[in-house]
């Protein structure tokens, strides 16, 4: 067995990596007792530096029993300890199903009357031209550093640590952020329904029932994610059936065609530019999300295959739901509805408005149900990238070290019980209503998002600097960015500009609440940062001394990619099955 390794190696070294054929069929390449290949090795190491610490000498390759190579992909992460559940179409599906919940369904409604029609459609192509930038970035890294941490190693490793810090701070005060406001949403909606049971009942009832699902594992946590986000794109692509109808005038009894009526009464923009710079917030916040497949990667069976796929697959995905959500609403809910101004959450849905104005009162029970459905989905994603980012923060210092802590099926029990915790913010609703309970957590999480998302394109910079300067070859790169240097500087430049004016709209008229609220967390980021530098004695790293090799794809299946998993070219499948598998991979 130990001859064959041996000859197996080095026929891989002198012959080359095999190119792949229409599936990827590519024979196992032996691993050291990491479970490593030689598929990245760095040619100015030698074999047994590359091995690691606790292997002296390639030599003891020959001592180490068999490995089941069937399972590597299941066994627990040795960097983080959580395990690699996740599939392909899971990942995929992540940042579709984690980021269209209430906040799109309900909370575009407040976008709406405050902004117009025309506002609504070009914040969401601006944030999503924004997105793109950021996806692309994200992706050229993650797919070469599959690592757990996401966005706060990148930041280590290119940056500083006292970045990472500042960064995955942030990060997880989006999702706290997003989990409250998904709480408020689903005890709105049962109160709707039910009042004998005050909110503080059944928000209870609903965070025990969370946390339980949450500690079965991360395999649970992908498969409800995968079916859920189906049932969330049928329910929009019904909604965008419904809207055609009915804009053209052929729903039973309508005597003339809706069309473009609420673009000329009550306008396309409510209140000017000051109408665009409040939607852009909330446009942020519907979109934050799409970036955590970079958290998920760890957790992935096959991140090498996975990433990649998901964000070449994602943005579509967001385009089309997110463009057609903003048109179709503006088209068949007027901006000025008096149902935005009334007492009951769950009224404010463009959906409920809408099928109400078209006659089917009865209507807004479906709607609701349906928003109860994206609401057991964002939830259940929130609570996870939540505690995923606070787990990894933890385990490199940033955090307290209990949150770290995961048990023997990999669960982050302490993290996730942390996370769900910041639920609890919702219950701000009893004393503050929940329109305002909304306006104050939808303003944090767009701000951390903005902020987020131009640290990654700043860390995206480093690194190609640093890929430049050590002398490294754009072509070796598993994922190229489109349009680098652009498109990074371009996202960069766009979130800074966002994050400043944001708040602008709080200025005349003048509240001291809604100013702090807009600009307290541009305040909280270079605090974390400098405090963190200060007590840690951290250093700014140099470009021509970050460490380009560590963690480089060293652990992914790459040799051993399971067949769901296979990535396929797509000749000879017939239009149908090549769309399908597009959601479906």
């Amino acid at each position: 067995m130990a001859l064959w390794r041996h000859g197996a190696m080095l026929c891989y070294v002198v012959v080359g990596r095999p190119r792949q054929s229409r599936y990827i069929t590519i024979a196992r390449v032996p691993r050291s007792p990491h479970g490593l290949t030689l598929l990245d090795l760095p040619h100015h190491l030698s074999m047994a530096e590359y091995l690691g610490p606790t292997t002296k000498d390639a030599s003891s390759l020959e001592d180490q029993p068999d490995h089941d190579f069937s399972s590597t992909s299941e066994r627990l992460d040795p960097d983080s300890g959580v395990r690699r559940g996740l599939k392909t179409r899971h990942l995929s599906m992540l940042a579709l199903a984690g980021i269209i919940g209430p906040g799109l369904l309900v909370g575009a409604g407040g976008a709406l009357h405050q902004g117009g029609p025309a506002s609504l459609l070009i914040g969401f192509g601006v944030i999503g031209i924004i997105a793109f930038s950021i996806m692309q970035s994200l992706g050229e890294m993650t797919t070469l550093y599959p690592s757990g941490g996401a966005f706060t190693k990148l930041a280590d490793r290119f940056v500083d640590r006292a970045f990472g810090a500042a960064v995955g701070w942030n990060y997880f005060v989006i999702w706290a952020a997003v989990l409250a406001n998904e709480y408020n949403a689903i005890c709105s909606i049962f109160n709707f329904w039910s009042d004998k049971v005050p909110l503080w009942g059944y928000f209870l009832l609903f965070w025990f029932f969370f946390l339980g699902f949450q500690l079965l594992g991360v395999e649970a946590f992908g498969e409800a994610e995968f079916w859920l986000a189906l049932i969330k794109l049928a329910g929009l692509v019904a909604y965008f059936i419904f809207s055609i109808i009915y804009a053209a005038g052929g729903l039973k009894g309508q005597t003339e065609p809706l069309g473009f009526r609420y673009w000329h009464d009550p306008g396309a923009f409510s209140d000017g530019f000051r109408g665009v710079a409040s939607v852009l917030v909330f446009c942020a916040t519907f979109y934050a999300g799409c970036e955590s497949i970079a958290v998920a990667a760890t957790e992935t069976k096959n991140p090498s295959v996975a990433v990649p796929l998901a964000i070449r697959q994602v943005f579509w995905r967001i385009l089309f739901i997110y463009m057609g959500s903003a048109l179709f609403f503006g088209l068949t809910c007027p901006a000025n509805s008096p149902q935005f101004s009334e007492a009951a959450r769950a009224l404010k849905s463009p959906m409920s408005i809408a099928i109400q104005n078209a006659g089917w009162y009865g209507g807004v029970h479906l709607i609701n149900a349906f928003i109860f459905v994206t609401c057991l989905s964002a939830i259940n994603s929130s609570i996870y990238i939540g505690s995923r980012t606070v787990l990894f923060m933890a385990q490199d210092g940033k955090a307290p070290a209990i949150l770290g802590k995961t048990n023997k099926r990999g669960v982050p029990t302490a993290a996730i019980v942390f996370t769900n915790l910041f639920g609890a913010l919702s219950m701000m609703n009893v004393s503050t209503g929940a329109a305002t309970a909304y306006s104050y957590i939808v303003n944090l999480s767009g701000v951390s998002t903005f902020l987020v998302w131009g640290a990654i394109s700043f860390i995206h910079i480093r690194f190609r600097s640093a890929w430049a300067v050590q002398g490294r070859r754009v072509e070796d790169l598993p994922f190229r960015s489109w349009l680098y240097p652009y498109n990074a500087w371009f996202g960069l430049g766009a979130n800074i500009f966002l994050a400043l004016i944001q708040g602008w709209t709080t200025l005349a008229p003048f509240t001291a609440g809604t100013f702090v609220d807009a600009y307290i967390l541009l305040v909280l980021f270079p605090v974390i940062f400098w405090v963190f530098k200060w007590v840690n004695k951290t250093e700014w790293q140099k470009i021509e001394d970050v460490d380009l090799d560590h963690g480089r794809r060293a652990d992914v299946d790459i040799a051993n990619v399971e067949v769901e998993d296979a990535v396929d070219t797509g000749k000879g499948r017939s239009l149908w099955r090549k769309l399908w598998q597009g959601f479906y991979a």
